[in-house]
C-alpha cells in the first residue's frame, strides 16, 4: 500500500538512531560491566533500553501524531488507534548486558492489531531485517526466503529461553525438543531471523514472548514464505498470548501443531 512507504521510511530512520546509540554504548562498555535495574517482572532494564525507546517514540510521534504506541519500557499510548507502533528497544537485554551480540531493536506497525510492518535492527551484525505486508522480506536490502522442510525429525530449531515455559506447555515443549535434530538457545530475535533466511526450520517459545517481542517478526517471516502463529495455530496479533510458533514451511507448521495438541 502506498502509505506503507512513509511508514517504512520512519521505521528506518528510527532504526538508524537505534543502531547509533547501541553501537556507541557497546563501545563504551566493551571492557566493563553494564549497570542495570531489575523490573517488577524480574527482567533487567538498562538506561540504554530507555534511551532507545524514547528516541524511537520521538521520531514516530513527530511523523504520525495520531498513531498509537506500545513499548517495552514506557507502556501504551493510544493503543486502540487504527495504527499502533510496537517497540522493543533491546530484544535480548540480558545478552546486551553480558556482551553477547544477539540483541536487536524491534519496530513494528500494527493496523487494527495486525502486524503489517516489521524492522529488526541487529547493530553488532550490521544487519537490518525488513518485512512489509504483501512484499518480499529483505536483509540489508537483499531478498530472503525460508527453506522448504517437512520432516520434524531432521528440523533445526531455535528457542529463546527454556526457563520461562508455562507448566501447561512443558510436556509439549520437551516433546518438540526431543523430536527435532538439534537446537540453539539464547538468540532472542536472531533465531527467528535465521528462520526467515532459511537457516532454521522451526522456532517456538512459551512464557517469554510478548507483543513487543513478536509483532516485528511476523511481517518478516511471512514475507519470506514462513508461517507464524500461537500454539493453537491462530495468527499473531497485538493481543495474542505468550506462546509463539514459527516455521519456514507451512506443512511443518501443521505437523508441529498436531504434536503440540497431542502432548499438552
Amino acid at each position: 500500500m502506498p502509505e506503507y512507504e512513509a511508514f517504512l521510511d520512519v521505521a528506518m530512520r528510527a532504526a538508524d538512531v537505534s543502531r547509533q546509540i547501541l553501537t556507541e554504548h557497546r563501545q563504551k562498555y566493551l571492557r566493563g560491566n553494564y549497570d542495570f535495574k531489575t523490573k517488577t517482572d524480574a527482567s533487567p532494564v538498562t538506561e540504554t533500553d530507555e534511551r532507545v525507546e524514547r528516541e524511537i517514540r520521538s521520531i514516530i510521534s513527530g511523523a504520525f501524531p495520531d498513531h498509537g504506541m506500545l513499548g517495552e519500557e514506557y507502556g501504551a499510548d493510544a493503543a486502540t488507534a487504527e495504527y499502533v507502533w510496537v517497540i522493543d528497544p533491546i530484544d535480548g537485554t540480558r545478552q546486551f548486558i553480558v556482551g553477547y551480540p544477539f540483541y536487536g531493536t524491534l519496530i513494528a506497525l500494527c493496523r487494527n492489531g495486525i502486524p503489517v510492518l516489521g524492522v529488526v535492527e541487529m547493530p553488532v551484525m550490521a544487519e537490518r531485517w525488513v518485512g512489509v505486508k504483501g512484499r518480499q522480506s529483505t536483509v540489508n536490502g537483499l531478498p530472503i526466503q525460508t527453506r522448504p522442510h517437512t520432516d520434524l525429525a531432521t528440523a533445526l530449531v531455535a528457542s529463546s529461553n527454556t526457563e520461562f515455559v508455562f507448566d501447561s506447555d512443558r510436556a509439549a515443549y520437551n516433546h518438540l525438543i526431543a523430536s527435532t535434530k538439534w537446537r540453539v538457545y539464547g538468540g532472542a530475535c536472531y533465531g527467528y531471523m535465521s528462520l526467515a533466511a532459511g537457516k532454521i526450520d522451526l522456532c517456538f517459545d512459551s512464557g517469554i514472548m510478548r507483543e513487543v517481542d513478536y509483532c516485528a517478526l511476523v511481517p518478516i517471516i511471512e514475507g519470506a514464505g514462513g508461517v507464524m502463529s500461537d500454539w493453537e495455530g491462530n495468527p499473531l496479533t497485538m493481543h495474542s498470548g505468550m506462546q509463539v510458533l514459527a516455521c519456514g514451511d507451512s506443512r511443518l507448521h501443521e505437523q508441529v501443531l498436531r504434536e503440540i495438541r497431542a502432548h499438552r
